[in-house]
């Protein structure tokens, strides 16, 4: 298993007009963490694109269990419970300033060939820097 912390305050462009988050910016905090996670390892979703891989979403589920307020600063953990082939399954797990679990959600993503537009394997840096943490 392989995961990653983030933190991320909330901005008051991204609520509503009780303060709390609107729920579609879930996904938007989500990717933040995806990326992150990605540096955590020595990588870049751009390097992957430079390298002629895309990764679109293709599934993403969300649970409220509280709101993230304006000014909150949210930890975003992402966790990868094995490791990926074509597609890639993400876990997430936000948590309030009180440590309070607010949010738990999931994304699927595909491996995607830019040239082909076809699904295809991680790229090989990519496996080799998660191998450790499956082992």
């Amino acid at each position: 298993m392989f995961q990653n912390a983030t933190k991320l305050r909330v901005r008051y462009g991204e609520t509503d007009q009780m303060g709390y988050m609107y729920y579609g910016n879930y996904a938007e905090f989500f990717e933040v963490g995806r990326v992150e996670m990605l540096r955590s390892l020595g990588l870049t979703y751009a390097g992957m694109e430079a390298s002629g891989i895309m990764m679109p979403v293709l599934e993403l589920k969300c649970k409220y269990l509280k709101p993230a307020r304006y000014d909150e600063e949210i930890t975003i953990n992402v966790i990868m419970d094995k490791m990926p082939g074509v597609k890639i399954h993400f876990r997430y797990e936000l948590f309030n300033e009180r440590e309070d679990l607010i949010h738990i959600g999931e994304t699927l993503l595909a491996f995607i060939n830019m040239k082909t537009n076809r699904p295809c394997l991680p790229p090989t840096e990519f496996i080799e820097k998660l191998k450790p943490f499956f082992e």
